[in-house]
């Protein structure tokens, strides 16, 4: 930090310069953004770093023109995890104890619906986790989720499926179909987020484990640590990954070097697969994943240790490393995130929300030719930590780990 005072005026200076910087229209951004403000970021950075190009942080403010109302429609939530839409327009929700709810678009919650999770270990940042349902989820009543398990050796990212009881009181035919080895006895960073490709095979966001021994594996293809994963749903490698030739690699990574992802959605225009992972102090990331890539940690960050020491040899770049999209210092925090697919609001076509749990807020990005062109943010004045976002029918659903769910929608 000696030459914090040297860097800032220079930092502050491409800052300015990506607020006004326009990108051209993109083929799923349609709509401009009519008005630009200051950014909605204004505390100190942690570090003297510098972006790698303009607007890949604290870029230009926007706002909502279109009126919207925010209500909270249920309380008492068992630290809710993920909310996850159903075709029927009712939401399931997960709560780390290992149980599930089921909501109404009004907020009427079911009773818990239970069911064996093998070995659960809900304890640190473990417990039930992330969701999604099958694509024929109307018919089969099949979802997969993400939990934390504890073995003999440790614990463990697992991945289940199972299926929904015909009358909605409890899971049935649990069997876990994958684990992120190797297991360790650390109960963070299990990541916990997954869902469909397009082609009915699942991405699968894991976490490094935290600690550092365990940390620098996000950098090494013969583990599922620190990775996004592209598997069937039996378990399997998708045919045809990025290293499915590679000598002793997993030829499920389809992306590594990733810290602790807990966002991960397809742009509904384009397919492409987004995440948003948590960083250290400062260096929070969004990141467009393409397949065989490096996203740099812990060998390349924005951010620094809790301490404040540099991590490694504190380079923000690389050649064989890929850059955020965007990055956020001080930290967001991010929990899901849901791109908004609906013309309800027409403005919030195609923005991605991303939860904000240290943040307490909802993220709100504008996206252009794959850059970030403005940021909004929602609920701020609700003092909550909001651990998920999607959205159904236009609306937008949060739930946050004091229990609350909100709803978002055009008044």
């Amino acid at each position: 930090m000696k030459n914090l005072k040297f860097y800032l005026p220079l930092f502050f200076a491409l800052l300015l310069l990506s607020c006004k910087t326009n990108g051209s229209s993109s083929k799923s951004e349609t709509l401009p953004v009519s008005e630009k403000y200051p950014p909605v970021e204004t505390g100190q950075p942690n570090t003297a770093y510098l972006p790698a190009f303009a607007g890949q942080t604290r870029i230009a403010g926007v706002k909502t023109a279109t009126p919207y109302e925010v209500k909270i429609i249920a309380e008492g939530l068992a630290r809710p995890w993920s909310v996850v839409p159903m075709p029927d327009g009712r939401l399931l929700i997960t709560e780390k104890g290992g149980t599930l709810r089921i909501a109404t678009a009004d907020g009427t919650l079911s009773a818990a619906i239970t069911g064996t999770l093998p070995n659960l270990n809900s304890g640190g940042q473990g417990g039930l986790q992330g969701l999604t349902l099958a694509p024929d989820f109307e018919t089969s009543r099949t979802l997969y989720f993400m939990f934390s398990e504890k073995g003999e050796q440790g614990n463990v990212a697992a991945v289940a499926k199972a299926n929904l009881s015909a009358d909605e009181t409890k899971l049935e035919n649990v069997q876990v179909i994958y684990r992120a080895l190797p297991y360790w006895e650390k109960e963070m960073h299990y990541g916990g987020r997954l869902i469909f490709d397009r082609k009915g095979n699942l991405f699968v966001a894991t976490g490094e484990r935290s600690v550092l021994p365990a940390r620098y594996k996000a950098q090494s293809l013969d583990n599922a640590l620190g990775k996004i994963l592209h598997i069937t749903t039996d378990g399997k490698p998708v045919a045809g990954g990025p290293f499915a030739n590679t000598p002793r690699a997993l030829a499920e990574i389809y992306s590594y070097g990733h810290r602790n992802p807990l966002g991960i959605d397809l742009h509904p225009a384009t397919g492409e697969l987004w995440v948003v992972e948590m960083g250290p102090r400062g260096g929070d990331e969004l990141n467009l994943i393409q397949p065989g890539k490096n996203y740099g940690w812990p060998t390349v960050t924005y951010g620094i240790e809790y301490n404040g020491n540099t991590i490694g040899e504190g380079i923000t770049a690389s050649e064989d490393t890929e850059q955020p999209v965007y990055y956020w210092d001080p930290v967001i925090s991010p929990g899901g995130m849901t791109f908004y697919d609906s013309n309800i609001i027409p403005e919030w076509k195609n923005n991605l929300f991303i939860a904000g749990l240290s943040s307490k807020h909802i993220i709100r990005l504008v996206i252009r030719e794959n850059k970030i062109v403005g940021e909004e943010r929602l609920l701020e004045d609700q003092g909550q930590r909001i651990r998920d976002v999607a959205e159904s029918n236009g609306a937008l659903f949060a739930v946050t780990d004091e229990g609350r769910l909100y709803r978002i929608r055009k008044k």
